[in-house]
Formats: structure tokens, sequence, C-alpha cells
């Protein structure tokens, strides 16, 4: 299916959000993450469920100021 991960297009085949994040190799509970503008807590990453042409927004803390 066709993705877009922090706005570069992506091609993949996984299912859910969780998924997702495991085959980019993003990991850690921290990360914010959001799919279409809407958050998805990180307790509903793995029942979520990704389609064609959703838009996906990771984010991780930065420390500085």
């Amino acid at each position: 299916m066709k993705l877009t991960v922090n706005g570069e297009a992506h091609e993949i085949t996984a299912a859910t959000l969780a998924e997702l994040l495991a085959a980019l190799d993003y990991e850690g509970n921290w990360l914010a993450t959001a799919v279409n503008s809407e958050l998805v807590h990180v307790t509903e990453r793995a029942l979520f469920q990704l389609k064609d042409g959703d838009r996906i927004e990771i984010l991780s803390p930065m420390q500085g100021g």
C-alpha cells in the first residue's frame, strides 16, 4: 500500500501502525504518532489499521532551546 510518512512516499506492506513503526525501525513508546492529522495513542497502535493513501506523522521529542 502507498503511504506518506513524514512527507515522504513509501510503499509498505504493514497493516497496522505498530507494524509500520517496526518496519521503519522506529522504537520506543515516547514517539508521538498521527494518522491523517489525528493523534494515535501508543496503546492503540497495534490495532490501528492503515489504509492506502494514509498520511502518517512520526515525531520524537528533542532537547534544546
